[in-house]
């Protein structure tokens, strides 16, 4: 299936009723000099009868270490909202599963609902990506299955604060200067004290020019963007979709653009 496809068939997963069972494999990304060990999940196509698996106290459908049906598969990388978990979008995962992708999801160091000990300090804004670029050197390099890989089509699916991290993956580069305006009406909240305190972070954005197509729902943080900080974007086949509650201030010059 080519992950051009990969708009429309996310779409439909959200309305589908599941009438398959996908492989379910759990996986670690081992600590490295970029980040520390990222807990994670695949979901992958599998032609054994449905069973159940128990993603933390949640039983969903899947088969366990299922052999993965079909070669040459298009990847996707999933990435959790703020605070939320591998298994938060477990429906769309495995639909796409069965749809012929492998797909891989994360819970992000810190920023998690098993750890949210620095859910609320602004090193997720280049931790994120840096994240999303390790799973992907794991999946084609270290994981057991990579061989199956199709290394010509990868893609990133996030929602919220996974959707901004899809927007730094796929080529965007935050503006803080249009942050410390966002922030300087004295919103009170612990980003914007961090921001106006100028603990940003300075270390370069991660992209992965790799990920030929992303979908991004209601991105957020988008106040860093606006239209000129989206140009580097060369994924040819990307969907933003982002709620117009968001699209205010600095935020609806990001809204306006398109591809």
């Amino acid at each position: 299936m080519r992950l051009s496809k990969l708009a429309m068939t996310a779409a439909f997963c959200l309305t589908a009723t599941l009438v398959r069972a996908a492989g379910i494999q759990f996986i670690e990304v081992p600590a490295d000099p970029r980040g520390p060990t990222l807990t994670g999940a695949v979901w992958s196509p599998c032609a054994a009868p449905p069973q159940t698996v128990m993603l933390l106290r949640l039983s969903v459908p899947g088969v366990k270490d299922c052999p993965i049906a079909g070669d040459k598969l298009p990847l996707v990388v999933f990435s959790h909202g703020k605070g939320g978990w591998l298994g938060l979008h477990h429906d769309t995962v495995a639909a796409l599963a069965d749809a012929g992708f492998i797909v891989v999801a994360i819970n992000h160091s810190s920023d998690n609902v098993l750890d949210t000990s620095r859910v609320d300090e602004l090193s997720f804004l280049t931790e994120r990506p840096t994240d999303v670029k390790r799973v992907v050197d794991f999946m084609l390099d270290g994981w057991a299955g990579a061989s199956r890989i199709d290394r010509e089509h990868i893609g990133f699916f996030g929602h919220s604060r996974g959707g901004y991290t899809g927007l730094v993956v796929i080529g965007g580069q935050p503006n803080f200067a249009r942050a410390i305006a966002f922030c300087a009406d004295g919103k009170s909240n612990s980003i914007c004290d961090q921001i106006r305190g100028r603990e940003i972070p300075t270390e370069g954005f991660t992209h992965d020019e790799r990920i030929k197509a992303a979908v991004l729902l209601d991105p957020g943080p988008t106040y860093p963007f606006a239209a000129d900080d989206l140009r580097e974007i060369k994924s040819p086949d990307s969907a933003l979709g982002i709620r117009k509650r968001r699209c205010r201030g600095y935020a609806r010059k990001c809204c306006d653009h398109r591809r």
